[in-house]
């Protein structure tokens, strides 16, 4: 008899007011139940690691922890140390520290008991409208794009975390974020297997362990209108040709793309029907597992509820360790300092020279989500510390980043007011965010390229206007 699906959830775990303590009841049940691990979201470094510890200590077995790590572990947890966005790595143009920046992801999730990383993004930039990819993709190349996942994919798992390349076969091409719809791509399977698919190839020839598939139709290849997640043909793709043999999952089934069709438990029973072996987040866990259950040897074969249990045991053994040692925190700060400074790009303009103090104004293109946003003083923090107070010298920084449930790449008609207010009069526009948006600053202001509002591309960003002000008043070209 097929044992219980069960092992093929994994809930999710939120950090809310300072604590995990609110899921207590979540771990209960769904340790009693046989989940196969969880998903964390937040949390301070202390925090996680006992977290982790804990719920380990309690199965009595091995677990995956899984985590979103697209920007390094303090993505998620705090106090570790951050990466720049894979756009950014992917400008630089050097695989030498696309490499190193996996291999410190991988070394600091271990080291608080985060055991999968749901990275590398192998979507291509393809689309200027695309709500949710931007930045997080390596850019518009595939091969380009490849070769970084690729390498990612190395750095991590050889240090101990299982890395998953999404969002199969390629979210890139979309101008609806799969958060709120189900997306679709025109483009035929031809296209399709000449660009968007070559990135993942290169993940499955790194050895990559888990694919993600995405809760996007491609009417062109499986002509049902079904996700990919959803769809026989496009996951049997993955088999063969591609070759791969590790564990396909889902996304998160909050998102709408999961239940655009039908409600979460018959969309889980159909995944795992189509050939997904895990379920990320869901809603009602325990519902999900129940809808599992009843439906092996009816809507999922009992030979695939089989294979898809094999495909977690497999993955668990291999991968379900708990902590490593503890990782060398200032170093690895010191080479994302470093890599930071150097993926900024000047769009237009010269750099300026800073003359007395500072105005700061900000244009927060990402206020009003679900989630909230992160802090948007470090960059006038950084001017402060190193001597530059308060003046009449205009900066103008905008964020705007790729996030969930926002619905648009585009600038909102509110931060364009505001640039018609604050740009013209500014000696430096920063913009955290892609570099495509730099056409819709509007005014003569060099525009200096930051890629994301994250705590560590704002210090870069000020030690760049420090550094140009320096050169500047030395005689010296930047």
């Amino acid at each position: 008899m097929t044992a219980s699906l069960a092992r093929l959830v994994l809930p999710s775990l939120r950090w809310r007011r300072g604590s995990f303590a609110h899921e207590r009841p979540t771990i209960d049940a769904a340790l009693a139940m046989g989940v196969g691990g969880f998903i964390v979201f937040g949390g301070t470094r202390d925090a996680v690691v006992e977290l982790t510890r804990a719920v380990r200590e309690q199965a009595g077995r091995p677990l995956l922890v899984g985590a979103d790590l697209e920007r390094g572990a303090a993505q998620q947890v705090e106090g570790l140390t951050e990466m720049p966005t894979p756009a950014a790595l992917g400008a630089l143009g050097d695989l030498d520290a696309t490499h190193a920046a996996a291999i410190i992801t991988a070394q600091e999730a271990r080291s608080v008991g985060i055991n999968w990383a749901f990275a590398p993004v192998c979507d291509l930039d393809l689309e200027p409208k695309n709500p949710i990819v931007g930045t997080r993709s390596f850019g518009a190349d595939p091969q380009t794009v490849g070769e970084h996942a690729a390498v990612w994919v190395r750095g991590c798992q050889e240090h101990g975390v299982l890395a998953c390349a999404k969002h199969y076969p390629g979210h890139g091409r979309t101008t609806q974020d799969s958060h709120e719809v189900l997306p679709r791509v025109t483009a035929p399977l031809a296209e399709l297997q000449a660009m968007d698919l070559v990135p993942f190839e290169h993940a499955i020839r790194a050895g990559v362990g888990a694919v993600m598939s995405a809760y996007v139709a491609y009417p062109g290849w499986d002509a049902s209108g079904r996700a990919a997640a959803f769809s026989p043909p496009i996951l049997a793709y993955l088999r063969d040709p591609l070759n791969f043999g590790g564990l396909v999952i889902t996304d998160a089934l909050i998102m709408a793309g999961a239940t655009a069709a039908q409600s979460e438990a018959p969309a889980t029973v159909a995944a795992v029907a189509a050939g997904c072996d895990a379920l990320l987040y869901p809603s009602d866990w325990r519902g999900v597992i129940r809808a599992l259950d009843a439906g092996v040897g009816k809507d999922i074969a009992t030979a695939r509820a089989d294979v898809a249990l094999a495909r977690y045991e497999n993955a668990v053994t291999a991968w379900g360790v708990g902590s490593g040692e503890a990782p060398d925190l200032v170093a690895n700060a010191a080479f994302a300092d470093q890599i930071a400074d150097r993926a900024l790009r000047l769009l237009s303009g010269e750099a300026p020279a800073v003359r007395g103090g500072v105005r700061v104004s900000i244009v927060d293109d990402d206020v009003g989500g679900p989630y909230r946003i992160g802090p948007r003083d470090v960059f006038e923090t950084t001017l402060k510390e190193n001597g530059v107070g308060r003046g009449g010298w205009g900066v103008v920084l905008v964020y705007s980043e790729p996030r969930s449930w926002k619905g648009r790449a585009d600038l909102s008609d509110r931060s364009l007011a505001a640039l018609r207010r604050l740009a013209p009069g500014a000696k430096l526009v920063v913009l955290f965010g892609h570099p495509r948006l730099a056409g819709q600053i509007p005014g003569s202001a060099p525009v200096l390229c930051a890629w994301h509002g994250q705590p560590l591309m704002q210090r870069a960003a000020a030690r760049w206007l420090l550094h140009a002000s320096d050169s500047r008043t030395d005689g010296r070209s930047d």
